[in-house]
């Protein structure tokens, strides 16, 4: 049969086969389908000889962040609370056959005991003809001096790598002021750069032994080398550091007196978290006789430091910090127990300093052997690591010593230091109004006399660093209470007690008044506004409430830092929240504060203040000044005033102190605004003010202070006149009246008072805008001959005449 006709009749004969035997072949594959599946079940029910482990897998770990400002201090976690092991309730897990021998006691552990400290990480290596050198000058500055020498020193440093023979191994030097820097970005690892960048610290600081700024630096540094977290020389990347420190020998005439103590803690430990790459040693010099003369002989020696890692050298070998130093005395101290230790007698019962345990295998080298009794347990939750045994904390210092230059300097200034940390000054307008010369805007604003008005302060610490500041590096700064904290009874009867000393003092000057010296022997008002943050002081409230008591009004000036003191804080008579930028920018530039989250705390208490609008008078108080924060910001300073809505705004230009400390922040006579400036701003934030829809209005002036005031209309106005004066009087009864609980309402519950409910007279007319603001029933006094003349306006006199309020025209 020809084969196409074979393959046209094969589909039919296949259709013909299936057709005749598809019942068999469909039985036939059912039986070999369960024959298959019977075969694989009874291979698993087979019982194991033996159980190979299986293989293990990656496990996907979870890293658990805890802030530590989200716990109180001190708090230890305990783990079962955390329920961080779930493995008890797992019932796949088949438990370990019984060990045949249990030994009872830790294991004997024989010969040399293992050192507590783990070798730090190898350091990226140098290589001298690819890789390049960044020195870095950190500097932290309180007066300003520090600042002008690490400019000068960056400068030098600049033309040295450009000139030097290794110049193409250095890149251009950065300065970096510790103040403003993340300590993070440069003290936990060095900074994150090309790879074949490496970095070299050099670090010029102050260091007079007092609570400063740097405090907070060295605290960061302590707590990165003691974190368990975080690898005990976590800064070996570097090629290298130095220090060098600002001191003064006047007050600390040697080191083992307090010479550099802190530039010698910073050393110390940067040496730790470098794992000892100290390029060249220490400098220091005193300020007041050698300093400039031992920075040039100290960064020669820095130079050629650098000039031997540019070369490849590294940090030579034998130098101090290059080799195996001493790094502080605790760490001879360490070493000599160690070595007395390994021919101690096993049976000696007395307790020995224990180290850091790093690893879990370290235990049993602590344990001693001829112990019978249990193990010593140990707690592992701890949120907080140190590398010794817990001890007892030290004592708080006190703010301000009476050995400190800064006692010696605000005394010098004319402060009366109460206990530790309290002051107290008399003002300028207070002399000024015991001669019947004037009293400040508060008397023109609000009625407060200057003669009966105390300044005083329970904190002089601030956390700002203020370029207008009077105290440039006088007072303390510092972003936690961390001191010696006085009673508040203590400091109220040390404050007026120095103040009637100090109005005493004026009895004999010419002039003097004596109605208002014998008023001036009763306090009527206090302005807690002198120095540093008043509601710094953790019994504010107590302080308080004993001037009231005494019905002393109280007008608290606070820097918007603190929100949860001023959310705590108790009704005052007036509470003013200095407003000296309009911006992030801008605030950090002029206020220089210590805080990272500035500008959250700031924003914080601004709405703080909107709440509590109704609780008390409320001031924003704008210091003005030239060049920082008035060009083009009427417009975020109405947003500011939107957001809080305080009662009344006052606007100032700023007072130039005319100290060199002024100038090395910034500051100069051409920052100082004019009158007539400050009087231009105020009307163009009140034209926005009302554009915006809200109610203030110029309610007064006192021009020889250069201060004019914003007010809300609907709120301080009496018939359609100003009323921004107070009724004290009726502010302490409406005080005693909450505080004895007898202002009730329907539900028996206490009832608050309102700013509204203690306004006084209305404010007079020598006082509201356009007049000057001065008291006709005073007698103005003015400087160099500048009377008023027959005929002539005293504004027109004014005119052009006043700066600052108190520069080219005061009353003396």
């Amino acid at each position: 049969m020809p084969l196409t006709e074979l393959l046209d009749q094969l589909p039919a004969e296949l259709l013909l086969i299936w057709h005749t035997h598809r019942v068999p072949i469909l039985l036939s594959a059912v039986s070999f389908a369960a024959l298959i599946h019977l075969t694989i079940y009874l291979r698993t029910k087979r019982t194991k000889i033996s159980v190979s482990p299986a293989p293990s897998s990656p496990i996907e770990k979870i890293e658990i962040k805890l802030r530590p400002e989200w716990l109180p201090e001190n708090t230890t976690l305990v783990a079962p609370e955390l329920n961080l092991d779930n493995h008890a309730e797992d019932s796949n897990v088949v438990p370990e056959a019984p060990i045949a021998k249990v030994k009872k006691g830790p294991k004997t552990v024989k010969g040399k005991r293992k050192t507590s400290k783990k070798s730090p990480a190898p350091a990226p290596s140098f290589d001298h003809k690819v890789d390049k050198i960044q020195p870095i000058v950190f500097f932290q500055s309180l007066a300003g001096t520090t600042e002008r020498y690490a400019a000068a020193f960056e400068k030098v440093l600049t033309e040295w790598t450009l000139g030097c023979d290794q110049a193409s191994s250095f890149l251009e030097p950065q300065l970096q002021d510790l103040s403003y820097i993340e300590y993070d970005d440069y003290f936990i690892t060095p900074p994150k750069t090309e790879d074949n960048i490496k970095h070299f610290y050099i670090i010029l600081i102050p260091s007079y032994n007092i609570d400063t700024v740097l405090s907070t630096f060295l605290e960061n540094l302590q707590e990165t080398h003691n974190d368990f977290r975080i690898d005990t020389s976590p800064l070996n990347g570097l090629l290298g550091y130095s220090v060098f420190g600002f001191g003064d020998k006047e007050g600390w005439p040697t080191e083992e007196e307090g010479f550099c103590s802190q530039a010698r803690e910073v050393d110390k430990w940067m040496a730790r978290l470098t794992g000892r790459k100290r390029a060249y040693p220490l400098g220091m010099g005193d300020v007041k006789s050698d300093a400039e003369e031992r920075l040039v002989e100290w960064r020669v020696g820095v130079q050629e430091a650098l000039v031997e890692i540019a070369e490849g050298r590294g940090l030579g070998e034998g130098v101090p910090g290059s080799g195996d130093p001493a790094e502080s005395d605790e760490e001879d101290i360490e070493a000599a127990e160690d070595s007395d230790s390994e021919g101690s007698n096993p049976s000696n019962n007395r307790v020995k300093k224990t180290a850091r345990v790093d690893e879990i295998e370290d235990l049993g080298s602590m344990v001693d052997p001829s112990s019978t009794s249990s193990p010593i347990p140990i707690d592992f939750t701890s949120y907080k690591s140190t590398t010794k045994p817990s001890k007892a904390a030290p004592a708080p210092k006190e703010m301000v010593p009476t050995t400190s230059p800064t006692h010696a300097a605000l005394t010098k200034q004319g402060y009366t230091i109460i206990g530790s940390h309290s002051g107290v000054k008399i003002c300028r307008w207070t002399k000024s109004a015991l001669r019947g010369r004037g009293s400040c805007y508060k008397y023109s604003f609000y009625g407060i006399a200057s003669h009966l008005c105390m300044e005083a302060t329970p904190s002089l610490s601030c956390s700002n660093k203020c370029v207008f500041c009077w105290r440039h590096g006088t007072n303390p700064v510092g972003t936690t209470w961390r001191w010696v904290t006085d009673a508040p009874d203590l400091i109220f009867d040390g404050i007026t007690a120095a103040h009637y000393k100090k109005i005493k003092m004026m009895k004999g000057v010419p002039g003097v008044r004596a109605e208002r010296f014998a008023e001036a022997m009763r306090i009527r008002h206090c302005a807690l506004s002198l120095v540093g943050e008043p509601i710094f002081y953790p019994h504010i409230n107590e302080l308080l409430s004993i001037m009231h008591k005494n019905r002393i009004s109280t007008f608290l000036v606070c820097n918007a830092q603190h929100p949860a003191q001023l959310a705590s804080l108790i009704p005052v008579t007036q509470l003013y929240v200095s407003i000296d930028a309009s911006n992030k920018d801008s605030l950090r530039k002029i206020d220089r504060p210590l805080h990272r989250d500035f500008w959250e705390r700031f924003c914080a208490c601004l709405d703080i203040l909107r709440h509590r609008r109704f609780e008390q008078r409320t001031v924003f108080r704008l210091t003005l000044v030239k060049g920082f924060n008035m060009a083009d910001e009427v417009r975020g300073y109405a947003d500011l005033v939107e957001r809080a809505l305080p009662g009344f705004v006052e606007v100032k230009g700023v007072t130039y102190c005319g100290t060199s400390a002024a100038g090395s922040a910034g500051l100069t006579m051409q920052n100082v605004p004019f009158y007539e400036e400050v009087a231009a701003f105020v009307t163009a934030l009140a034209e926005e003010l009302r554009n915006r829809g809200l109610t203030y209005g110029i309610a007064a002036e006192h021009a020889h202070s250069c201060c004019v005031l914003l007010a809300d209309s609907t709120r301080f106005q009496r018939d359609g006149k100003w009323a921004t004066r107070i009724d004290f009087e009726r502010f302490y009864d409406l005080y005693e009246r909450k505080v004895q609980g007898t202002r009730v309402d329907e539900k028996g519950e206490v009832v608050g008072w309102r700013p509204e409910d203690y306004v006084g007279m209305e404010t007079p007319e020598w006082a509201l805008w356009g007049n000057g603001g001065f008291d006709p029933r005073d007698q103005r006094v003015w400087r160099k001959g500048k009377g008023k003349k027959d005929g002539e306006k005293e504004k027109e006199k004014d005119e052009g005449e006043v700066k600052g309020g108190n520069v080219r025209l005061v009353e003396i």
